[in-house]
């Protein structure tokens, strides 16, 4: 179900201060790097814009993009700001894919003009930032800032995939954006990994091993 729009701002009115929502997009997948965004409402948004934010995930692509056209909009005007942050497959490989994220969110926040005063993060658990933070699990569900959050690091990262997916057109990137789907495991068994796979990803070593 989704979330009811005269409460979407219900965890961001709560404190005192700025609230920006963070969240993540890419902790899964065999290739490319893991996005993540901040989001924060400047000026409370029109029904029109919450009503088009939910979860990413349950969103389809043209959704999402949809959604991410009017939160660029609200950018533009001033309503909305927003800050994004990637770490590269490099990172995830030294610092592990939580760590890596942490980095990610943290360049996201630093990204964020005005700063803000409280952070909510979607999960369990999120790095230190130089702020207050409160993490909520399924935040992307009741948070608007979190799940406009989703939105854009989810439309980020698909998009920086299709690019990538030009010129290594055979594991399915467009499609796939770097998840473990059947096609893109037996295009790794075929092929082997490219630069952009994560080396320490348990099929992307198999694969690796098997060269």
């Amino acid at each position: 179900m989704r979330r009811r729009p005269d409460l979407v701002l219900e965890l961001e009115a709560a404190p005192a201060g700025r609230v920006a929502g963070v969240d993540e997009a890419g902790r899964g997948p065999l290739a490319g790097p893991v996005f993540a965004a901040a989001v924060m409402f400047l000026i409370r948004p029109d029904l029109e814009l919450a009503r088009r934010i939910d979860d990413s995930k349950r969103m389809s692509g043209a959704q999402r993009e949809a959604a991410y056209r009017l939160l660029e909009a609200g950018r533009r005007e001033g309503r909305v700001a927003i800050g994004v942050g990637a770490a590269s497959v490099a990172e995830i490989g030294r610092l592990n894919i939580l760590q890596a994220t942490y980095v990610a969110m943290r360049r996201a926040v630093s990204r964020l003009c005005p700063a803000p005063d409280m952070i909510l993060v979607d999960g369990h658990r999120g790095p230190d930032f130089d702020c207050a933070v409160r993490c909520v699990v399924g935040g992307d569900r009741v948070s608007l800032s979190i799940a406009a959050a989703s939105v854009v690091a989810k439309v980020l990262r698909d998009r920086a995939m299709r690019r990538l997916a030009a010129r290594w057109p055979a594991y399915g990137w467009a499609a796939n954006c770097g998840y473990p789907t059947q096609a893109h495991r037996a295009a790794l068994a075929a092929f082997g990994a490219t630069p952009h796979h994560r080396r320490g990803f348990a099929p992307v070593a198999a694969a690796l091993r098997a060269d």
